[in-house]
């Protein structure tokens, strides 16, 4: 979808139904990315996943970490033992759109190999230990995946 359908996305965006959720985004869209009560909101960005049966645009908030030009993010889902949905529609289709404070822009998602996460996992466990924590609790691998603009 082009850059100038941006738009489009922003307004046929629905949000995640849980009231934390949506508190976020609320928080995010009214200061520009820049005050939300998450705990990090200077990593928080919304993430826009085509629902994979819906076909709708899902928004959700989402922890990022950069790597270069790109991002990392992680589908913790709060050390939930299964997968968040927004991961499974990126999954699905990687095509994706990535709210950061005034920058928004398509973006194609990856979901790194087991390979690929061991380095780029022990790097952001170091910065934040709470993802440590979840992958503890639970039996699945937390998925990470790669962001890229196109």
């Amino acid at each position: 979808m082009a850059s100038v359908a941006l738009h489009e996305i922003e307004r046929k965006a629905v949000d995640n139904p849980s009231p934390w959720a949506r508190k976020h985004v609320d928080q995010y869209l009214d200061s520009g990315g820049e005050q939300t009560d998450h705990p990090m909101t200077d990593r928080l960005i919304l993430l826009y996943v085509k629902g994979r049966r819906s076909g709708e645009i899902r928004r959700v908030p989402v922890v990022h970490f950069t790597d270069g030009e790109d991002m990392l993010i992680i589908a913790s889902k709060g050390g939930a033992p299964e997968d968040p949905m927004w991961y499974r529609n990126l999954v699905a289709d990687p095509q994706v759109w990535v709210r950061y404070k005034q920058d928004f822009f398509e973006a194609r998602a990856h979901v790194l190999t087991p390979e690929e996460r061991a380095p780029v996992w022990e790097m952001l466990t170091s910065i934040a230990p709470g993802f440590a924590q979840y992958q503890a609790k639970v039996e699945r691998t937390i998925p990470v995946v790669r962001l890229a603009r196109v």
